[in-house]
């Protein structure tokens, strides 16, 4: 056997060439599998730069057919809603637009109504009030000329609240817990949905008395009601009802921060309706996640303004008769929990009586234990986010007065600047119509947060800075301001100087704006890259405003 393989060997060997002698078995192969692997690496990159290159070739002619389809201002507004710049409309994109046009809100996930326990913790909320300063009203200037006594009779003789102090079921609270798919920190809801959209316009002015609340707007309707025995959940404008956002949470407990936008029928017959609108109730609840207990109950009208509260009354029983309309500075309106809630009997493990509360209704006496939050946001940034939830057009940050114009010096910007009687970002707004129209179109929030410095400041606010000598800089910018305003509200664009280049007033705009049924084509549509009046007017007076400040920029 040894034999055979002997002269096996030099017979293979004899058949490699010379080339070939040191070669390793199956090197050939290899050399082969290498130069595929080599090709592959290589062709990668060339695959993935010819797909990008087909794709952006795709964008680009996409981008001409829309501009051809739609012209550069239709292009622009098509563009301010599609986040992703893949100039195609997902419903996820659309969806902002649905929303405005039906008022329909996707569907909140409610917890089913539970029965109280009526052996349950209970909590005592009391109610602070100091009236409102009649001196804070514009109509005081002249002595109330022309106001009747009836007219502000109720308003006279609200002085205390109606129920100073009240016990609840901390059950009840149970209407502050959010639904099923919004338990994370930073999380915002509604409480009470809003009912209003641009169709419905707004609620009745001729009502003495607010419908019969159902469900969650029972806890609201009768906390309001320890203010004023006729409390609206449900403002007459947008945006109504309530919502809330989760602060803090652990294990166990929630800290909730919420906002009510709510008003009071304050005369009942025969005098005619007087409304008074706070510019909102906040607040926060802090309860166990089976709402058995209330650690910490607040709700209050923010009083850091120089004016909070709008005020409008009828001179007539109908629709149609004429409205006065008045601001003013209510210094408290409060509730606050006395302490958390305690039940009113404690039991043993065989549920025998082991204490209860005494006669006087006196709450027996416990030690609770601090609260450590397992995650939490600021006060501030929750506050942030039910703004956001009310309010659209808040996607543009705001800033106040003064540092509005530092940010547009620093980032080489123009101002955008609101001058009003009332706040821009609650119920006691004189901008209402401009908030919820323009200013919260998608093209004019892209066009202010590409191009401007955004901010809105209160007439009174304003010519207290003009009176102050100790800031001379920002003295000369309010009475810039206020050289150019006119009630009742004026939209301006500002120099980073404070130089006023453009303004416009709201009723001028809303005049230049109003849709005439008799004008053909005058209703809100999608034909012309969804453009609407309002809409490509605001942005023309914005980009005349850039135009303009170039004049001053050049010099």
């Amino acid at each position: 056997m040894a034999a055979d393989v002997d002269k096996r060997i030099p017979k293979d060997e004899s058949k490699i060439s010379p080339q070939n002698e040191h070669r390793a078995p199956g090197s050939g192969s290899r050399v082969s599998r290498g130069m595929w692997s080599l090709l592959v690496v290589a062709a990668v990159p060339l695959l993935a730069f010819g797909i990008k290159y087909y794709q952006d070739a795709q964008l680009v002619r996409r981008h001409e057919e829309s501009a051809r389809a739609l012209g550069a201002e239709g292009l622009f507004l098509f563009s301010s809603l599609d986040t992703d710049h893949d100039l195609y409309l997902s419903p996820e994109e659309f969806k902002p637009i649905a929303e405005k046009l039906t008022g329909i809100t996707p569907p909140v996930d409610f917890e089913e109504e539970v029965t109280y326990d009526p052996n349950g913790e209970t909590l005592t909320v009391e109610a602070r009030m100091q009236p409102l300063l009649f001196d804070s009203m514009t109509k005081s200037k002249d002595g109330f000329l022309g106001v009747s006594h009836s007219s502000l009779s109720g308003l006279r003789s609200w002085k205390s609240p109606s129920v100073p102090s009240s016990s609840f079921s901390a059950g009840q609270f149970r209407a502050f817990l959010p639904p099923k798919n919004k338990v994370e920190v930073g999380d915002t809801w509604w409480v009470i949905p809003s009912e209003l959209n641009i169709f419905t316009g707004y609620l009745p002015n001729n009502r003495y008395h607010p419908p019969t609340p159902k469900g969650k707007e029972v806890l609201i309707h009768s906390l309001l009601s320890m203010f004023h025995p006729r409390p609206f959940i449900k403002s007459r404008f947008a945006p109504q009802g309530t919502v809330a956002c989760i602060r803090a949470s652990n294990d166990f407990y929630y800290d909730i921060v919420f906002r009510i936008h709510a008003e009071f029928q304050l005369n009942d017959v025969p005098d005619f309706p007087f409304w008074f609108t706070p510019g909102q109730f906040t607040g926060n609840i802090v309860l166990s996640k089976d709402a058995s207990h209330v650690r910490h109950f607040h709700l209050h009208v923010p009083s850091d303004r120089s004016l909070n509260v709008d005020m409008e009354w009828l001179y007539g029983a109908s629709e149609s008769s004429n409205m006065e309309v008045d601001i003013g500075y209510l210094p408290q309106l409060e509730l606050q929990s006395t302490g958390p809630s305690t039940p009113s009997i404690i039991t043993d493990e065989e549920g025998n009586i082991i204490d209860r509360r005494d006669g006087n209704n006196e709450p027996i006496q416990f030690v609770f234990e601090d609260i450590h939050w397992a995650s939490e946001i600021s006060q501030q940034e929750a506050a942030r986010r039910l703004e956001l939830t009310l309010y659209p057009f808040k996607k543009v940050s705001y800033l106040p007065f003064s540092e509005a114009f530092e940010r547009a010096e620093a980032e080489k910007k123009l101002v955008h600047s609101i001058l009003l009687w009332g706040a821009l970002d609650d119920q006691s707004c004189s901008g209402r119509t401009l908030r919820e129209t323009v200013l919260e179109s998608s093209p004019v929030l892209a066009l202010l947060n590409q191009s401007f410095i955004s901010s809105w400041s209160l007439v009174r606010e304003l010519e207290n800075m003009q009176a102050d000598e100790q800031n001379p800089v920002l003295s000369e910018r309010a009475r810039l301001h206020l050289e150019k305003y006119s009630f009742p509200v004026e939209m301006m664009v500002a120099l980073p100087n404070g130089t006023i280049v453009h303004h416009i007033n709201a009723n001028f705009f809303l005049d230049q704006t109003a849709m005439k049924p008799e004008e053909e084509g005058a209703t809100f549509s999608f034909s012309g890259g969804f453009e609407d009046p309002s809409t490509s007017t605001y942005i023309a007076f914005l980009k005349e405003g850039l135009e303009k400040a170039k004049e001053y920029l050049v010099q």
